[in-house]
C-alpha cells in the first residue's frame, strides 16, 4: 500500500512540474488605434500586416485601444475600414479615450467627457468591449481626489479599468527609428527585429517576476503595445520568441477575468501612473526595481545607437 501510494504521489509531482512551469500566460494589446504613420508603411500597409503576422503567429484575440479623434487626422482617414478590419479578422476594440489626453491635464470631468466621447464612437462598433485604458498610463499621478473622481465615473458607465501588466515602451523604439528614417541614417533591420523581440520578452519576465514575488503567482499579463509598424514587421518573431520561453498567448478576455482584474480601480499607491504590475508591488512595500530597465529612455536609446544604427559608445 505504501510502495502504491508513494508512486501515485510521484506521479503526481511529476505530471505537475510541467504545468508550473508552463503557466506564464499573456494578452497581446495595441494603444492609439488608428496612429499615425511610421517609419516603413502605410497605416493601411501596417494594419494587414498586422492581421496577417496575428494570424500566422496563432493569436486568436488581440485587443486595439481606440482614440476615435484620431480619426480626423491626415493618418486617420480610411481609419474606419481598419478598425472593422481588426474586428472582422477575431480582435476587439476598447476605449483610449477621444483625445489622448493626460488627467494631470484635465479636471476629472473634462477627462470624463472625452472618454464619453470615444465611448459614443464605440458603443456602435462590434467587437467592442467595456474597458477603458489610460492615456500614458496616466491615473491621476499624486492627486489621489482626482484618480478617485475617475474611478467612480468609469464605475457609473460600467466601464473597467484596461490596465496592463507588462510593458516595454515601444512607443520610444518607435520614435527612435522614425527618427533615423528622417535623418537618413542607415538602419539594420535585423538588429531593430532582435531588439524589439528582445525588450518585449525581457519585459514579460522582468514584470512576470515582480508580480510572483508580488502575488506569490503569475497573473494572466497583459502586453502593453501600440499599433506600430514595428508590431506589424515583426510580431510573427516576438510571438516565437515568447512561447519559446514557455509563455502562451492567450485573448485579452481571458486576460481581464484575471482575480487581479479588480485591483485596478482599488489599488493605492503615492503616485497612480505605470502598471498594474507596479502598483501593486508598491502597495506592498516592494523596493524598486518594480519595472524593467528598457522602460528608461535613456537605456533603450543606447542599445538603440549601439545595435540598429551601430553608433559607437
Amino acid at each position: 500500500m505504501l510502495v502504491r501510494f508513494l508512486a501515485a504521489l510521484l506521479l503526481v509531482l511529476g505530471l505537475a512540474a510541467p504545468v508550473a512551469a508552463q503557466d506564464k500566460r499573456i494578452a497581446l494589446t495595441f494603444d492609439d488605434a488608428p496612429r499615425d504613420r511610421g517609419a516603413f508603411l502605410t497605416p493601411d500597409e501596417r494594419t494587414k500586416r498586422l492581421i496577417d503576422g496575428l494570424r500566422q503567429a496563432g493569436v486568436e484575440q488581440a485587443a486595439f485601444f481606440v482614440n476615435p479623434g484620431f480619426l480626423s487626422r491626415p493618418d486617420g482617414q480610411g481609419g474606419e475600414a481598419r478598425l472593422a478590419a481588426y474586428v472582422a479578422a477575431g480582435h476587439v476594440l476598447a476605449n483610449h479615450s477621444f483625445s489622448h489626453p493626460a488627467l494631470t491635464d484635465l479636471t476629472a470631468e473634462q477627462y470624463l467627457a472625452d472618454i464619453d466621447r470615444a465611448q459614443a464612437w464605440l458603443s456602435k462598433q462590434p467587437g467592442h468591449r467595456p474597458w477603458f485604458r489610460f492615456p500614458f498610463l496616466n491615473e491621476g499621478r499624486a492627486d489621489k481626489a482626482k484618480r478617485d473622481a475617475v474611478r467612480a465615473g468609469l464605475r457609473q458607465r460600467e466601464l473597467t479599468n484596461g490596465y496592463v501588466t507588462a510593458d516595454a515602451s515601444d512607443w520610444n523604439l518607435e520614435g527612435m527609428t522614425i527618427a533615423a528614417k528622417r535623418a537618413g541614417k542607415p538602419m539594420d533591420m535585423d538588429a531593430l527585429r532582435d531588439l524589439y523581440v528582445r525588450m518585449h520578452v525581457d519585459a514579460a519576465e522582468a514584470f512576470d517576476g515582480i508580480a510572483r514575488t508580488a502575488l506569490g503567482r503569475s497573473p494572466a499579463h497583459v502586453m502593453l503595445m501600440h499599433e506600430t509598424d514595428l508590431a506589424a514587421l515583426f510580431l510573427p518573431d516576438l510571438v516565437a520568441a515568447l512561447r519559446e520561453k514557455g509563455w502562451t498567448i492567450v485573448t485579452a478576455d481571458t486576460a481581464y477575468a484575471d482575480p487581479i482584474a479588480p485591483l485596478a480601480m482599488t489599488v493605492d499607491v503615492p503616485s497612480a501612473q505605470g502598471t498594474l504590475t507596479e502598483a501593486i508591488a508598491w502597495e506592498k512595500g516592494m523596493s524598486p526595481p518594480r519595472w524593467y530597465e528598457g522602460n528608461s529612455p535613456e537605456v533603450a536609446t543606447r542599445w538603440f545607437a549601439e545595435t540598429v544604427l551601430k553608433e559607437a559608445k
